[in-house]
């Protein structure tokens, strides 16, 4: 005979979230312990969390949120992009974005050690999200930019709700400028961040293993044009330099000019405010960008289903 009462299972489940089964199971095998049995949907909870988390997640939110002179972008996956319009779901990344401001270091393995606002830690917050909401779901990024003196601002694409939303952006303005200017910029060179999608600050920022391989495709082509070798580099050369001033966002062509280029348009500002200001950073997240998302042949897998 059960030693527990329908009141043990209702209080189980209020304190675990489980289902009548799961709580019924669990009772049964504590011999009526709540706290065991607590326990075991905990560790079941768990291995769930665990066996969801070699599932892709590419979808989800990018949180940016600004204090002061500094801001951060945090990059949460889940599995769907329902999952992403999740109030809990949202809360979770706004408050981890949150405490991401509080840190020192871009560091995601302290980010998910750090103290969760309603208790625990932002990984234990995470581990039940899974459990309760049912997906797999990653912090997978964190940015932080700085001035000493200036603004920092922001800028999210086709925002979800306030601060979050698939493209998030901060530019780092240094700076004596009034704040209306420096926001007004901001936001400008961050939308045009958004829509022009640079690799780096400047040329010497870019990743020199995607130089290599532009210069490797350059000199092929080189190679076919059939012209001497002297001709040929100087051919490669103009075509790393095109791609280095067409992917950092300084040299890029500003969009809302269409001529200058962003590092030309923050020198007509700054000298039409009489002010000096610098664009000293910027963070540009897109939602699962380099992640490889499964692909699932929902056909083949009804047709296997159906001869298997």
């Amino acid at each position: 005979m059960a030693n527990f009462s329908v009141a043990d299972v209702k209080k189980l489940r209020e304190k675990t979230g489980a289902g009548m089964m799961d709580a019924k199971k669990a009772l049964t095998e504590a011999d009526g312990d709540i706290e065991a049995a607590v326990d075991a949907l905990r560790a079941k909870g768990l291995a769930t969390a665990q066996k969801k988390s070699s599932r892709t997640a590419a979808e989800g939110l990018v949180g940016v949120a600004i204090q002061g002179t500094k801001g951060v972008a945090v990059e949460v996956n889940s599995e769907t992009d329902f999952v992403a319009k999740n109030d809990k779901f949202q809360d979770f990344v706004r408050k981890t974005t949150a405490v991401a401001l509080t840190m020192d270091s871009d560091d995601v393995e302290a980010l998910k050690a750090a103290p969760y606002p309603d208790g625990g830690t932002v990984a234990d917050k995470l581990t039940d999200n899974v459990a309760t909401i049912g997906e797999n779901q990653q912090v997978r990024r964190m940015q932080t930019v700085t001035v000493s003196q200036g603004a920092v601002v922001s800028y999210v694409h086709n925002a979800a709700a306030e601060g979050l939303g698939k493209i998030g952006v901060l530019v780092a303005l240094e700076g004596d400028a009034s704040a209306d200017v420096l926001a007004t910029l901001g936001t400008d060179i961050a939308q045009h961040a958004a829509a022009m999608f640079p690799q780096a600050l400047d040329a010497e920022g870019l990743d020199p293993a995607i130089i290599e391989r532009e210069r490797a495709i350059a000199q092929e082509k080189a190679a076919e044009s059939g012209k001497p070798e002297n001709v040929q580099e100087k051919m490669v050369e103009g075509a790393i330099k095109k791609y280095a001033k067409e992917n950092a966002l300084l040299s890029q062509i500003f969009v809302k000019d269409g001529k200058a280029t962003v590092e030309q348009h923050v020198a007509s500002v700054a000298k039409e405010a009489g002010a000096s200001i610098k664009l000293v950073d910027y963070v540009r997240f897109q939602l699962g960008e380099g992640i490889e998302k499964e692909e699932s042949d929902f056909a083949a897998e009804v047709a296997a289903a159906v001869g298997g």
